[in-house]
């Protein structure tokens, strides 16, 4: 369950890091709004989380998580750049928290 939690709170740290780079430095409100309920949600979720995984792992697999879905959705909006490099650097980061889960 713990695992589900956290895989949750990794898409949520995708939302939330979206809406704030939507939300203009905070001048709009509907980007603002899912920023901060998206990031409650999602510490909430990792902190449960961390109750059962170890906090490195919980949190690698956290921010690796955040981070691909983020990336990948800015590439597919047009927001980002799409290059071979970019592709094999997120499988890494895939790579390294599937690495993370297998060895836990």
């Amino acid at each position: 369950m713990s695992w589900i939690i956290l895989v949750v709170s990794g898409l949520l740290e995708a939302v939330w890091a979206t809406a704030l780079g939507k939300s203009e430095g905070f001048s709009r409100l509907y980007p603002s709004v899912v920023f901060a309920v998206a990031l409650v949600a999602s510490m909430a979720g990792l902190a449960f989380a961390m109750r059962d995984l170890p906090i490195g792992t919980a949190y690698a697999v956290w921010v690796g998580i955040g981070a691909t879905v983020t990336v990948v959705y800015a590439m597919v909006s047009g927001d980002e750049a799409v290059s071979m490099i970019r592709i094999m650097c997120i499988l890494a980061i895939v790579g390294g928290v599937v690495g993370l889960k297998l060895a836990s």
